[in-house]
């Protein structure tokens, strides 16, 4: 089985032309997709009422993938401890309790443990991983990372085979080959029941652009072309023969693309949006794209 949906459900002002001055786009965004990305709990560990709604407001067929937060991933500011919890156990236990509402409503997929660039491949940080897996319990668990260390041609079946071992959940990225600060895509699954893979587009220039003003939307400014998505219709139906369910989620939000490149995966997939049928978007073009930026 292959579920395309997006990371975030705010940002998709197409998806709620129908819904008027509602704020709560939830309920439109679960009209056009079985799946979504919880992003705002990387930033903030949200309340069990927050996630008792959101189970609430969803059909039954819908599931979350929820990104850890950042804390839990070693990106806060200042590195390692700072937090605003006690300790790290204590964070961690704060996270499960809050997911409880999703988990307990049969919608969570995974939590995603996306880690930073720095993060490299390193004993101590294989030890980090382990210790993450093991505060979260039997909670599933999908690995991203996000330095080239982890799939040089040397490491990169030893990785997957670390992910198999240790029962997380590989995630396959597309993203800009940029260096140091980027992985290539690796075409495996690390789970029977699930796989992950994160559209996050090809923006190389964007990709490194941390730092600069604006450089959250310029780095997942992309709109894929048809060519592309051929490419990883072929990739997933390979997927879809080594593990029960892949999730495709598409990260390309700066430019309003990620939503439309989904319902056209999911068209050349001979999907269809929960509420039916749907019309394709005009292509866009990349200089008008850019133009927001100027």
């Amino acid at each position: 089985m292959i579920e395309i949906g997006l990371c975030g459900w705010g940002d998709h002002s197409e998806l709620y032309r129908e819904a008027g001055k509602d704020k709560n786009k939830l309920p439109a965004y679960a009209q056009w997709f079985r799946v979504v990305e919880v992003d705002s709990t990387f930033y903030a560990i949200q309340s069990p009422q927050v996630m008792e709604k959101w189970a609430a407001e969803t059909p039954d067929s819908f599931r979350f993938v929820i990104k850890a937060y950042q804390g839990m991933t070693g990106h806060a500011r200042g590195g390692k401890g700072h937090h605003p919890y006690e300790s790290e156990a204590a964070m961690f236990q704060a996270f499960r309790e809050a997911i409880e509402p999703i988990r307990a409503a049969g919608k969570l997929l995974a939590v995603l443990f996306q880690y930073p660039p720095w993060f490299n491949c390193t004993r101590p940080n294989v030890e980090t991983l382990r210790t993450a897996k093991a505060r979260m319990a039997d909670i599933p668990c999908a690995l991203e990372f996000r330095n080239q260390s982890w799939f040089t041609n040397e490491m990169s079946e030893k990785t997957i085979a670390f992910t198999r071992r240790e029962g997380w959940i590989h995630t396959v990225c597309d993203e800009p080959q940029a260096g140091e600060g980027s992985i290539p895509i690796v075409e495996a699954a690390t789970d029977d029941q699930f796989t992950i893979v994160r559209l996050h587009g090809r923006n190389t220039d964007g990709w490194v652009s941390a730092g600069q003003p604006n450089w959250r939307d310029v780095r997942y400014l992309y709109r894929y072309n048809e060519t592309e998505l051929s490419e990883w219709v072929e990739r997933l139906r390979r997927l879809e023969q080594l593990t029960g369910t892949v999730c495709v989620l598409f990260n390309n939000n700066s430019g309003g693309d990620a939503a439309d490149n989904a319902l056209q995966l999911m068209a050349m997939l001979h999907q269809l949006p929960p509420r039916g049928s749907f019309k394709l978007p005009p292509p866009k073009e990349t200089a008008q794209q850019l133009e927001l930026f100027e």
